[in-house]
C-alpha cells in the first residue's frame, strides 16, 4: 500500500507527522484503526479500494507501530483535532469516517468537532469510548494474548498468535501499540464519562456495526452507542467478534457500501 507522511499543523500546539496509507480514487474514506495498530485495518483498506469506488486514507495514530508521538498529543480528542486538520490541509469533503474500536472513539470525537464541514458520514465498528452501566469494556492490559484472542474473535483459533514466534521487530511494534493505547485510552480504559451525553450533538448519518460475538465490548454496549446518536442505525455482523474487518470483511464491506450509497448517491468524487 502506498504510504505518505504528512506534516499537520495543529492550532495552539505544534506540528505532528502523520503517516498514512493512501489507496484508490473516488469518494474519500478515513479509516481509523484501534489498539491493534494499522495491521488490523490494512487488508480492509485494500478491500475498500478493490472496486475502484473509494480513496482510502488509513493513518497510523502517532505512537502506534513505532511512529513518533509529540508529548502534547495524548488524548483521543487531540487525535480528532489532528485528523480534522489533516482533512483541512488535504481539502477533502464528503468524507466517510470509519473507526474500529479506539478508532470509533476518535471518529465520534471527529464527528462532533467537524459538524459536517468535511465529514459526511460515520461508521463505528465495535467502537469504544462511552461508559454504559452493566456493559463494561474488557481490561485488555490484564489479559494474556490467548485470553484476549478468546474475547476478540468469533473463531479464536483462526487468529491465534504464538508470542514466542514473533521477531524482535514485531515484539517492538506490539509493545509500542500497547504503550500508545494506554496513553490515549487509559490503563485500564475507562472511557470518557461525558461522551455518551455529547453524542446527541452528532448531526451526521451514522451506522454502528458490531460483531455478534464481541466479548471485549458486548453488543448491548453497541446498541447503547447507537441509541445515543440521533438517527443512527445498528447492525450486527454474525460470525465476527471485536474486529469484523478481519473475520467478516465481506459483510462489513457490504454494510459500508450500502451506507455510503444511501447517504451519498450522487456527490462529487474526490481524486
Amino acid at each position: 500500500m502506498p504510504v505518505a507522511t504528512y506534516t499537520v499543523d495543529v492550532p495552539s500546539h505544534d506540528q505532528v507527522e502523520v503517516t498514512f496509507g493512501d489507496v484508490g480514487l473516488g469518494r474519500p474514506i478515513l479509516l481509523l484503526h484501534g489498539g491493534a495498530g494499522s495491521r488490523s485495518v490494512a487488508s480492509f483498506a485494500q478491500l475498500l479500494d478493490s472496486r475502484g469506488r473509494f480513496r482510502v486514507l488509513s493513518p497510523i495514530h502517532p505512537g502506534f507501530d513505532g511512529t513518533p508521538r509529540p508529548g502534547w498529543l495524548g488524548t483521543v480528542d487531540g487525535l480528532a483535532q489532528v485528523y480534522a486538520r489533516l482533512l483541512d490541509q488535504l481539502e477533502l469533503t464528503g468524507v466517510t469516517v470509519i473507526g474500529s474500536s479506539l478508532g470509533g472513539w476518535i471518529a465520534a470525537e471527529l464527528a462532533l468537532r467537524d459538524g459536517g464541514r468535511r465529514v459526511s458520514g460515520v461508521v463505528l465498528v465495535d467502537g469504544v469510548g462511552i461508559v454504559v452501566e452493566g456493559h463494561p469494556v474488557a481490561d485488555v492490559f490484564s489479559l494474556s494474548p490467548d485470553q484476549l484472542s478468546r474475547l476478540s474473535f468469533h473463531d479464536p483459533a483462526a487468529f491465534s498468535i504464538d508470542p514466542t514466534t514473533l521477531s524482535d521487530a514485531q515484539k517492538a511494534v506490539v509493545a509500542a501499540n500497547r504503550a500508545a493505547l494506554a496513553v490515549y485510552g487509559g490503563r485500564p480504559s475507562t472511557g470518557d464519562p461525558t461522551l455518551l451525553g455529547r453524542l446527541g450533538r452528532i448531526a451526521l448519518p451514522t451506522l454502528v456495526v458490531w460483531g455478534e460475538s464481541d466479548r471485549v465490548v458486548d453488543p448491548g454496549y453497541g446498541r447503547a452507542l447507537a441509541a445515543a446518536i440521533p438517527g443512527a442505525s445498528f447492525q450486527l455482523i454474525p460470525g465476527a467478534g471485536h474486529l469484523p474487518q478481519l473475520e467478516a470483511p465481506g459483510p462489513l464491506l457490504a454494510a459500508v457500501r450500502t451506507f455510503v450509497d444511501a447517504h451519498h448517491p450522487a456527490g462529487p468524487r474526490q481524486v
